[in-house]
Formats: C-alpha cells, structure tokens, sequence
C-alpha cells in the first residue's frame, strides 16, 4: 500500500531524508556541491536570463509583450494538462469578459484561472518578504476557483495520489508521492525557496523538483509547479521583467524531463555515483531548459519587433504621439481590441482611437472581427500569428517545426479558434 512505500528526496546538503521521518528541514538551510560542469551550464542560463532582461528592448520595455508571453505559457501550460485552446479563442474570450458577457467557455475559464494564478504568483508571491504555504494555497485556490474541482482548490490532499499507472491503485504508478507530512514539507519547500545561498537557476529546479515530488493537490500540481519557477526567479531578481518559458520547454522535452525528476529520488548513499549524478542531471536539464527559452522568447521579441516595424512602413507618416502610433506600440500586449478598450489603452479619447482604427485597417494592421454576442473587435493579425508561432516553437524539440514536429497538441497557424 501506499503508506508503506518509502519515498526519498535530495537533501541539498547532499544527505538521503526519508519524507516519512521526523525531520522537518529536508532542504532549507543546507548547501549543494555542484560538478564543475554543472555549475558552469547554470552560471550560461543566469547570464542569458539577464540578458534577455537588460538587453530585449521591445521586451523589456513593454511589460505588456512581458504579460504576454507569461500568457502564452499559461496557455500551453493549460495545454498540457488536457485544456485545449487556441491563441485567438482565448483573447476573444478575455474580451468578451472585460465587456461583461458571462463565461459560456468552460475551458477558456480554467486557461484564465491559470494565467490569474500565475499573473499573482509573479507579482504578488515574488514581491513579499517571504514565501509562505499559504501562498502556494492561495495560487492553487486561484487555478481551481469556479471550476469543477473547485471543492478541492487551496486544500492540501488528504489522500494518496499518484502519477501514472492505473486509476485504481498505485502499484503500477510511475511514482508515488510521499502519503503524509505534506504540510511539513511544504514549509520546508517554502523556506528553502526564502534563501539565496545557492544560484537562482539551481533553487528554482530544486524547488520546482520538490514540489513535484511532495504533490501536495489533488490535481493542479503540474501548474502550479510551474508558476513556482516563476516565483523563484522574479523574488531572486534574475527575471525582473521578463520570465522565459522554461517549463514549456521541459514539457517539450518530456521523456528528458520526467527522467531528471525521478533521478532526485534516489535511494542510494548521497555520496554514491548514481546520486550525485542524478541531482547534477536534473541542473543539467534545467540549466539546458532556461537557455532555450531565452533563446525562444527573444525570437519572439524579434519577431514583434519585425511586425510593428512593418506596420509603421504600411501606415506611413503619424504622429509620434497619436493614437495610431501608441496603438502600434500597445497591441503587441493586447492584439484584439475595441474602441472602448483600445482607448483605455493607449489614454486617448474614444474619438481619437475611432479616427485611428479605419486608418489601421485599411493598412492592414487590424481586422474587424466579432467578439461576445455582438460586440465589434479588431484583431492584430500578424501579432495573433507570431502568439501561435511561439507556441509552436516551444513545442518542438529543436525549437523549429520544419526539423522536428511539435510533442504536443498545438494549433494550427490561423485555425478558425
């Protein structure tokens, strides 16, 4: 059964800790000896994070296209878990929110309460003094709110779990987490991730790694697992502006990826050879992960930037300051508008922007569309499209659908949504 199944985790002061022993500290306070090559492929993905940060201008400078790709790994990060939605339905869905049509989207709700819960972790859990077990209840609780889980949102499990194998029982489970101290452990996780002794990049993939293997919900782990990466690396202030999408990355690398996991759950000596390579591998993957969501999100900077650059060729001379112009520079953010929130916007008068729009679409900049019952929209096309492309890229494992095919669901480039 179960309870009799004796669960271990890594100790970053490199000791085995058996989750159903007294010890309450499993992680916090202990230090972490790196191989040298493992502490020079996490020092590269610190540098490029930073540099995506200081350096992607139209990223850094726009905490807009910054939501924006945080959405799109909400997006698929939903996705993985079975939540199927496509770039363009879920923006016409937000719109039709803001204009207070109700939700008649179930799947589009859930993909919301995701990008709420990670909008709040990043912003909120990353901003306070510390990070508390009532933080990770209180993203949990946002993901589940209103849906059909919702019994279950913000309460830790009190009963076993397990991943893989049959529904029925967990003798055939890939692997099962620990069955009891989950609060305890929890804490642990939550101290561990409130130090700032061992590299970002390293708390972040053994946090991230932990709370895997604790599974503290009944369901919702994997996102708010995720969200957890972005809390780390916000409150160490690597990613000030801009989270890459790591995670998305190692979805995509999947067999990699739950490999590395369950390499930290050893149950031989710490300082034997299959321990300490284990650990080493799993920052190996996570150090290999962040690099190449850096390199992904700054293609899609680039690509932006390439978009709006055409645009203002299309549209010829305006004004610097018009509403024309400010809306090139916001739609990146928000690529389906309407008048009345395209105003609110760009902080110019409904007049102005309804001057603007005919201008925009006759340059092929926006196209009318219908969001909600009957509300007029403009969809930014082009932006809509580089959304999709992203997703796409993270998807492949090489990072280029023509080389090799998405691992995953993903949507179709201009797919009636």
């Amino acid at each position: 059964m179960p309870g009799a199944i004796a669960v271990l985790t890594w100790n970053v002061a490199g000791r085995l800790s058996r989750l159903d022993e007294q010890a309450d500290r499993v992680l916090a306070d202990r230090s972490l000896a790196l191989r040298a090559e493992t502490a020079a492929d996490i020092a590269d993905a610190e540098r490029a994070v930073v540099r995506l940060n200081s350096e992607a201008r139209g990223l850094a400078d726009c905490e807009a296209i910054a939501r924006l790709l945080l959405r799109a790994e909400a997006v698929a990060s939903s996705r993985i878990e079975g939540l199927e939605i496509g770039g363009r339905r879920l923006l016409k869905a937000q719109l039709a929110a803001v204009l207070g049509d109700k939700p008649s989207d179930i799947t589009a709700t859930e993909v919301f309460n995701n990008i709420e819960a990670m909008r709040w972790a990043v912003e909120t859990v990353s901003a306070a003094d510390e990070m508390t077990v009532e933080h990770l209840l209180t993203i949990h609780e946002r993901l589940l709110a209103g849906t059909a889980l919702d019994q279950h949102a913000g309460q830790i499990r009190d009963e076993q779990n397990w991943i893989g194998g049959s529904s029925y029982n967990p003798c055939s489970a890939a692997f099962v987490p620990p069955p009891e101290r989950v609060p305890a452990l929890l804490k642990d996780l939550c101290a561990f991730c409130n130090g700032d002794s061992l590299p970002t990049v390293a708390q972040a993939a053994l946090a991230h790694a932990q709370f895997e293997t604790i599974h503290p919900f009944a369901d919702g782990n994997g996102r708010t697992g995720r969200a957890l990466i972005h809390v780390v690396l916000r409150r160490r202030g690597l990613a000030p502006t801009v989270v890459p999408p790591i995670s998305l990355v190692l979805a995509t690398w999947s067999e990699a990826y739950v490999s590395g996991l369950t390499a930290t759950r050893y149950r031989d000596a710490p300082s034997s050879h299959l321990a300490t390579q284990g650990v080493n591998d799993w920052l190996n993957l996570f150090a290999a992960a962040t690099r190449r969501a850096v390199e992904d999100a700054t293609s899609y900077e680039q690509r932006v930037r390439e978009v709006q650059q055409n645009w203002h060729e299309r549209l010829g001379r305006v004004r610097a300051d018009s509403a024309a112009s400010r809306l090139i520079d916001a739609l990146p953010g928000v690529p389906i508008v309407t008048v009345q929130s395209a105003a609110a916007l760009v902080e110019r008068s409904a007049q102005a922007v309804n001057e603007a729009i005919p201008r925009l679409v006759e340059a092929g900049i926006l196209k009318q569309t219908t969001v909600g019952q009957r509300n007029r929209a403009f969809e930014a096309t082009d932006l809509v499209d580089a959304f999709t492309d992203l997703e796409r890229q993270l998807a492949s494992p090489e990072g280029d659908t023509h080389s090799s095919r998405p691992q995953r669901r993903v949507p179709q480039r201009r797919a009636p949504w």
